[in-house]
């Protein structure tokens, strides 16, 4: 009796280990899968955003679209022999008279839309014409009468011109690059560093300049 219990158990032995072993490939597998099922689902929602993104954009020039398709009438015009009697040469006249305000508007529609970006370079010269941030910052330290941290000029340029997004990091950036050009100076106090506009010094007259100035006696 003990020699043959000894081989049953050991063949329950080796079939516990395998279930075991394949029920961690299995739950392995479905954890791959998931992952799978999760990056798909979110790639069929990208291409669903896209499709609806590409639908708007469809709509929006279905006026184009419909003066380059070909309509029923142009696409069954083929199937027809030419060798027919009067009356159906006449249909097609008439087919071809029909299409032709079709065209008309397709031609309207493209000049419409090549009129539209002429206000494209308006919008690029109004910017041009408004002052960099640079001559914003320099005006606003040469207006101060005392420094100024890079917080609040960016506060006082914010407010000034609410139409800009100014922001103190490169507000500070800018007034360090000026202080590097000797165009500001920059003062520190306790941790706050604050800055001033540079006092353009006056020009000096060259010496030999300045005795042509003198008047000359006789």
């Amino acid at each position: 009796m003990p020699d043959t219990q000894t081989p049953t158990t050991e063949l329950t032995s080796q079939y516990t280990a395998q279930v075991a072993s394949d029920l961690e490939r299995n739950a392995k597998e479905q954890e791959r899968i998931a992952a799978e099922i999760d990056a798909l689902q979110e790639q069929l929602r990208a291409l669903q955003h896209d499709h609806t993104v590409l639908t708007h954009m469809q709509k929006a020039l279905g006026t184009a679209d419909t003066a380059t398709q070909p309509t029923p009438e142009e696409t069954a015009a083929p199937s027809v022999p030419r060798q027919k009697t009067d009356t159906k040469s006449g249909a097609g006249k008439r087919a071809r008279a029909k299409r032709t305000p079709a065209m008309q508007d397709g031609k309207a529609a493209e000049k419409t839309t090549s009129k539209k970006p002429a206000a494209a370079p308006k919008a690029t010269a109004a910017k041009a014409a408004q002052p960099t941030l640079v001559e914003l910052i320099r005006r606003h330290l040469a207006e101060q009468s005392e420094p100024r941290s890079a917080a609040e000029i960016a506060t006082a340029l914010d407010q000034a011109h609410p139409d800009r997004t100014v922001k103190t990091t490169v507000v500070r950036t800018t007034l360090e690059n000026l202080v590097a050009k000797s165009h500001a100076q920059r003062t520190k106090q306790g941790t706050s560093v604050y800055y001033t506009a540079t006092n353009t010094p006056e020009p000096t007259i060259p010496a030999a300049s300045a005795a042509d100035a003198q008047p000359k006696t006789n």
